[in-house]
């Protein structure tokens, strides 16, 4: 593969948006061009209003080998962002984020960074054979990207420390035990079933999608009071959209809603 290429390929696909790690002759490892196209491809995501899903795969036997350190290593040390200061931050951390859901699914190497992405994504799908490793504690630094703030929430202190502080290299059925994915299918199938599973979501109501996240969102960072503050005001701007007169008819028609997310 020419280095020339991009590293981030995005096909449309009705209402989803198919991003694929295109480097496969690196094991997908993210140097500072493949950061900035993915952060690039999560834009144009959000920036879509007829995209209702984002689909994160990748080319290859992996998924991600992790950072390119050689090159964004010393990027990182001399303080340069990660991702343009302009775009969503596909780990959702600084700057812009989004409001949209993602879906991802690995396979093979899923290590530092990619463990990363996932813990950002809303859904997450793993091969059997995907092997985990947030191994930046072996090269003498930490994990910068989100894993030693929602590893813990997602999977407890105890499994939490117990990946984070050795650097081991854990399984797919770990990853689901502690958490980190919630469904293991075969080697051959998981960027099939992350599609589907994008596509139900694709036929929910959006805004009701969209303001499923922002409270879920809230009462993980603001906590649960703040997060309880806000549902009925949302609640009610909901009731009023032409979406929910929609799924009223649909309910008492029999019939699938059709929703546009208005």
């Amino acid at each position: 593969m020419s280095e020339d290429r991009p590293r981030v390929r995005v096909e449309r696909d009705g209402a989803l948006h198919l991003v694929s790690l295109d480097r496969a002759a690196k094991r997908n490892a993210f140097d500072l061009r493949m950061l900035r196209e993915l952060a690039e491809a999560y834009t144009a995501y959000e920036d879509d209003e007829d995209a209702r899903v984002l689909v994160v795969t990748a080319d290859g036997a992996h998924f991600t080998a992790g950072l390119d350190l050689a090159e964004v290593g010393p990027a990182v040390a001399r303080g340069a962002p990660l991702f343009p200061a302009d775009a969503v931050d596909p780990l959702g951390l600084h700057g812009r984020r989004r409001e949209k859901p993602v879906v991802m699914a690995v396979s093979g190497w899923c290590l530092t960074i990619g463990i990363e992405l996932l813990l950002a994504a809303d859904v997450r799908i793993a091969a059997a054979d995907t092997r985990f490793g947030q191994i930046e504690i072996n090269r003498g630094i930490f994990p910068f990207g989100g894993a030693t703030i929602r590893l813990p929430e997602v999977a407890g202190w105890g499994n939490a420390m117990r990946w984070l502080l050795t650097g081991d290299v854990f399984g797919a059925e770990e990853a689901h035990r502690i958490g980190l994915v919630q469904e293991v299918v075969d080697p051959t199938a998981h960027r099939e079933r992350a599609i589907a599973i994008a596509r139900t979501i694709a036929s929910r109501a959006p805004l009701g999608v969209r303001a499923t996240l922002a409270s879920a969102r809230a009462a993980a960072e603001d906590g649960p009071d703040a997060a309880a503050a806000q549902l009925l005001a949302h609640a009610r701007a909901l009731m009023e959209s032409e979406d929910a007169a929609e799924g009223l008819r649909s309910f008492v028609e029999r019939r699938e809603a059709v929703f546009k997310g208005r």
